[in-house]
């Protein structure tokens, strides 16, 4: 066999494998894509609940200000290759896509297969040879550069001049996502960062309230988390309450800055149920419904003000006799019912473990690649792109976008 030289390997044929072969092949270039599992996207499968949340149609600098992990880094990534750069890559290859609230981008037919399907066409397009069950053992490299890789079951050595390795992290290890890129890394002497689950749910202390909650549904909340009565985040968006705690967009945003505070034993949560109205408007509301029922017990008043599942959950937390008539309720009682709702108190025992996280946070420092190729400092070569590196952000279509961009980068790189 030839000592591969010609040849790009790329190593896991998820977002950023796919489309950094992608752009390997389009630079003609010999492409192999190797994948573990039996077929392409596991994990880009489940995305955005089956849907495929791509890009986000924001200003670059939003996107930059969404990456929680070295948002430098990204400088060239996101400048060299935008989220507007990959909606047209999509379209150009016919896949129509749409905008949505908070600027998510989705493919107009909600199929996530559709995104995966559109990429495997370019790449047959493009005659890169893919081999699925496909797991590779070690990276092999001589006097610090690539020269190829091994597979596991085989023990079969394919050299090549350049290898991307596009692992992704550990979350979701049911796609086969178990940190071999970390491995791989470590074994050139690269440092990875501490490691976490992140964009997660969240376990909850009041584990009878939340199990009393379960299924519930909450639009155009505000939660403020606070760590030892500090706020370290607030947001507007979807909650869910489930059988363990809480869970919903705004929810997995959130956990990304709790990774740092996980210690501390006052890690609390409040939950804004009427974030559109000021304390006052919120109690001229509620003396507006007492009047309206004003011979109803207080048990049997707050239908027009709160969904039905959480009305006794409310009414226990505000601590007012639930028998009582509402026209008999002080202003004293009022006020407590009000705090209630523009607070409501819950307490964070814990974040989910990776079959639930979205992304790792942690991984592969990014002190050692270079930024304007995403070559390895210490092996030349080794392209490192996507979630196995350092670089984490909030739900909305940008981790997507790092993988993209990242992609693209080494792509045209090599």
């Amino acid at each position: 066999m030839n000592n591969g030289s010609n040849r790009i390997i790329v190593v896991g044929a998820g977002a950023a494998g796919m489309m950094a072969a992608v752009f390997a092949a389009r630079n003609g270039h010999d492409v192999l894509l190797l994948e573990k599992n039996d077929k392409a996207g596991k994990k880009l499968y489940i995305t955005g609940k089956g849907r495929c949340n791509i890009t986000n149609a924001c200003d670059i600098e939003d996107l930059f200000n969404n990456v929680m992990s070295n948002p430098k880094f990204l400088y060239g990534a996101f400048y060299g290759y935008t989220n507007y750069d990959v909606i047209d890559f999509f379209e150009q290859l016919g896949l129509k896509t749409k905008i949505e609230r908070g600027g998510r981008v989705f493919p107009e037919s909600d199929k996530s297969s559709d995104v995966i399907g559109t990429l495997l066409k370019e790449l047959k397009r493009l005659q890169v040879e893919i081999r699925y069950q496909c797991e590779v053992e070690e990276i092999l490299a001589e006097d610090g550069r690539a020269k190829g890789v091994l597979i596991k079951n085989t023990k079969e050595k394919l050299y090549a001049g350049k290898i991307i390795v596009a692992t992704g992290g550990l979350s979701y290890p049911s796609t086969g996502s178990n940190g071999d890129g970390y491995r791989f890394a470590k074994a050139m002497g690269h440092a990875v960062t501490k490691l976490n689950p992140s964009l997660v749910p969240m376990n909850i202390k009041e584990i009878e309230l939340v199990k009393e909650l379960q299924g519930l549904a909450l639009k155009n909340i505000e939660i403020t988390v606070t760590s030892k009565g500090k706020a370290i985040y607030s947001d507007f968006g979807e909650l869910l309450f489930t059988h363990f705690g809480v869970s919903g967009p705004v929810i997995l945003s959130a956990s990304s800055y709790c990774i740092p505070h996980m210690g501390n034993k006052d890690l609390a949560l409040t939950i804004d149920l009427k974030p559109a109205l000021t304390k006052e408007q919120l109690d001229t509301r509620i003396l507006r419904d007492f009047d309206e029922f004003k011979n109803k017990q207080y048990k049997n008043a707050l239908d027009q003000l709160l969904p039905r599942k959480l009305i006794q959950v409310i009414i226990a937390l505000s601590k007012i006799d639930p028998e009582k008539k509402v026209n008999l309720i002080t202003k004293e009682e009022r006020k407590r019912l009000i705090d209630v709702l523009k607070a409501m108190p819950l307490h964070i025992d814990s974040l989910r473990g990776y079959n639930e996280a979205v992304i790792t946070k942690g991984g592969i420092s990014i002190k050692e690649i270079n930024p304007s190729t995403m070559e390895s400092k210490l092996v030349s070569g080794v392209y490192y792109i996507g979630e196995v590196l350092d670089l984490d952000a909030l739900t909305g279509g940008f981790n997507l976008q790092i993988a993209w961009s990242t992609a693209y980068i080494a792509g045209n790189a090599v």
